[in-house]
């Protein structure tokens, strides 16, 4: 009967992305974007919006002395995931429980971040000021480390993937698999991630990648081009400092509230393959943080009247995104508390109760409006020469569509009819009177 199931599930597998094609096309394509970022804008060149540089694209080539791969990279890769995993199993942390799961168990989990984001910029300002580290050295290595870092990307995903065949705590010894993810097809299942849960002990490897090195690695990135800027030319511009200044808001942020990460999608639903991996591992710190290396290779010239514009921007974003999100967490802790007692709702067949005024009033997912916002706030320090900069906020934009998608969808098989009527009210999407 179980063999039946299984078989019967497998012969109808419900694919995303574009199944294994699409699964195949992400996973070879994603590391090429990275490296793209890099050839199409450098301090050498830096593709415009005219036709000639545009069709220029082909010729480029990268600067002299620039190293793809070398050992040191790796070293200094590998020493830093080891860093945070030592850091992690070694400073105290609150524990707290996840969400329930299908086998309806609840995981404990050691949150710590923030304690792992202050230790070492501690010790990173220490080793600056003491002259023992040069942050600059990530700028000069940046492909390298990238290099690097994709390896270690293809490694731990086929690990992983490997891994969850072995036995597990569950009846039978089966190991906790991700719906989407346990499909049959080997490539996309690689992709998507077939356990749900990926466990060393208590250690979830899942959760701990999910914030910890990729947003504290990004932060030293543009740490790094920051303190190669000041060293270069004796200053960090004004455009540099709004940059590494809007983006350790935004880590510190992630990191203060690493709880609100146990209830999300993410870690709820998705395995843990190469799309979280890589995307947690690589995408995060070496995409994020193409602004502050543009502003370091070109710099620019900001007018104060743009700079006030662009701290609005940046204040408006961080409001709706932290307004919103602290607005449905005391909600979901305590309907009558009263932040939040004043809200309507409308109460589902499930007992849960949807929010449908207040910031989620405005939008079923106001919150990444906020967030792109501040996307924007980012990338507007790095001016309108090149076009290059503001990849990060159109595949932001690109992105939270496609999540808001997915969410509906996964919302409406929750809800069913309920869904419907909370969407009559709520009527847009991300952006009110537009989406």
């Amino acid at each position: 009967m179980v063999a039946t199931r299984r078989q019967t599930k497998k012969a109808n597998p419900h694919y995303e992305f574009g199944g294994p094609i699409g699964a195949l096309g992400i996973v070879l394509g994603l590391p090429a974007v990275c490296y793209g970022l890099v050839l199409t804008c450098n301090e050498r060149h830096c593709v415009s919006l005219d036709y000639d540089s545009i069709a220029g694209i082909p010729s480029l080539t990268l600067p002299s002395g620039t190293v793809l791969f070398s050992p040191e990279a790796c070293a200094v890769f590998l020493g830093w995931m080891a860093w945070c995993v030592v850091l992690h199993l070694i400073l105290p942390g609150v524990e707290k429980q996840g969400v329930k799961l299908a086998n309806g168990k609840r995981l404990t989990y050691k949150l710590n971040g923030m304690s792992v984001f202050v230790v070492t910029l501690g010790v990173v300002a220490h080793g600056v000021h003491q002259g023992w580290l040069d942050l600059g050295w990530v700028h000069d290595n940046f492909l390298a480390l990238l290099t690097a870092g994709v390896a270690f990307a293809y490694a731990m995903s086929l690990a992983l993937y490997l891994n969850s065949f072995g036995k597990g705590e569950e009846k039978g010894g089966k190991k906790l698999l991700a719906k989407g993810g346990d499909t049959g097809n080997p490539l996309y299942d690689f992709f998507i991630g077939r356990e749900l849960n990926p466990r060393v002990g208590s250690f979830d490897l899942k959760v701990f990648c999910e914030l910890v090195p990729g947003l504290i690695g990004w932060l030293l990135l543009d740490l790094g081009f920051a303190h190669k800027q000041y060293a270069t030319t004796g200053a960090v511009s004004p455009a540099m400092a709004l940059v590494c200044a809007f983006q350790a808001l935004y880590v510190a942020d992630a990191l203060w509230f690493e709880p609100a990460i146990l209830t999300t999608m993410d870690v709820t639903t998705d395995g843990f393959g190469f799309m979280l991996v890589f995307g947690d591992l690589v995408w995060v710190p070496f995409t994020y943080s193409l602004q502050a290396r543009y502003v370091l290779e070109r710099p620019v010239a900001l007018t104060p009247a743009f700079l006030a514009l662009i701290l609005c921007v940046k204040a408006l974003g961080y409001a709706i995104f932290r307004g919103s999100n602290l607005q449905k967490n005391w909600f979901r802790n305590d309907p009558n508390d009263p932040r939040v007692a004043h809200l309507t709702y409308l109460p589902t067949k499930r007992g849960t109760r949807l929010i449908t005024s207040g910031w989620w009033g405005i939008a079923r997912h106001v919150n990444y409006l906020g967030d792109w916002l501040m996307a924007w706030a980012w990338c507007l320090p790095c001016g309108f020469a090149h076009l290059v900069p503001y990849f990060y906020v159109i595949y932001f934009g690109i992105l939270l569509v496609h999540r808001d998608m997915r969410d509906g969808e996964a919302c409406q098989e929750k809800y069913g009819k309920d869904w419907d009527k909370y969407c009559a009210v709520v009527k847009y999407r991300l952006i009110p009177y537009v989406y």
